[in-house]
């Protein structure tokens, strides 16, 4: 008669399968993010290492890192983001899989690369697990380290979406001043 294992070692056996079953259903999922959206076009990958050059330049290495080292850029929507839509967005994170998609717009509406830095800045932060609100909130926060102010860019179509999807998410940036519909961060 063969002697029954020890509870230590039924646990162990356990806890081998649900990390390999986790770990095949994440690979799974990432790879139908890659397979069901299209990757970006040369001249669009230029675009995306200046923006990241610019985020790197302007001390925010380890968001310049994430973005240029670990993530997976693709043009089109995979079925996730299809399935959730993002209508208005300049990009979407697919988190913790680290596939930013960007679209059209993120290459049309920008004036320069710190613009594009910005939009990216903000992808960082859901990167690192940030929702809506906390990315909205870094960002605008950190627009400043970044050089993304006021003084030149609050005409641009970005400056305006940006800082209506931040007012949306964050509205604590925005009690200040008399008025108390001020931007605080300011």
């Amino acid at each position: 008669m063969r002697p029954k294992p020890g509870l230590k070692r039924v646990i162990l056996k356990s806890l081998i399968r649900i990390g390999s079953l986790t770990l095949v259903l994440l690979f799974l999922g990432y790879t139908s993010l890659i397979t069901t959206s299209d990757p970006m076009l040369p001249e669009q990958q230029k675009q995306v290492k200046k923006a990241i050059d610019v985020i790197e330049q302007r001390g925010f290495g380890k968001e310049a890192f994430v973005l240029g080292r670990l993530v997976r850029y693709r043009s089109t929507d995979n079925w996730w983001n299809r399935h959730n839509g993002h209508q208005s967005a300049y990009a979407a994170t697919n988190f913790p899989f680290e596939v930013v998609t960007l679209y059209p717009q993120f290459f049309e509406d920008p004036v320069d690369e710190v613009e594009r830095a910005a939009i990216l800045l903000h992808e960082s932060y859901h990167l690192f697990g940030y929702g809506e609100p906390g990315a909205f909130e870094g960002a605008w926060t950190d627009r400043f380290k970044l050089g993304w102010t006021k003084e030149h860019y609050n005409l641009t179509p970005v400056w305006f979406s940006v800082k209506e999807s931040t007012l949306r998410w964050a509205p604590q940036l925005f009690t200040c001043g008399e008025d108390r519909h001020s931007d605080c961060t300011e």
